[in-house]
């Protein structure tokens, strides 16, 4: 249960990170405007749905990780 916490906050904080940096680009990077932090809290959006992702992965995909997609038959897990 543990590894699927951890696959689902490192997948939520990549999707804010990416999210969030990605709206200060196209808006010109000005972290002292308001756009800035609307644009924080527009990334929020997509991290909660990554949560919500990852819980549904974690249910019905591949057991022990938030993934949708069942693991390969014969890869390496660590």
């Amino acid at each position: 249960m543990r590894k699927v916490l951890v696959d689902i906050a490192e997948r939520t904080l990549a999707a804010y990170v990416t999210t969030f940096l990605g709206l200060l680009i196209a808006d010109g990077f000005d972290l002292t405007s308001v756009s800035a932090i609307k644009a924080a809290a527009i990334a929020s959006l997509p991290a909660a749905l990554s949560v919500i992702k990852g819980a549904i992965g974690s249910r019905f995909g591949d057991k022990g990780t938030a993934a949708w997609l069942p693991a390969r038959r014969g890869a390496d897990r660590a």
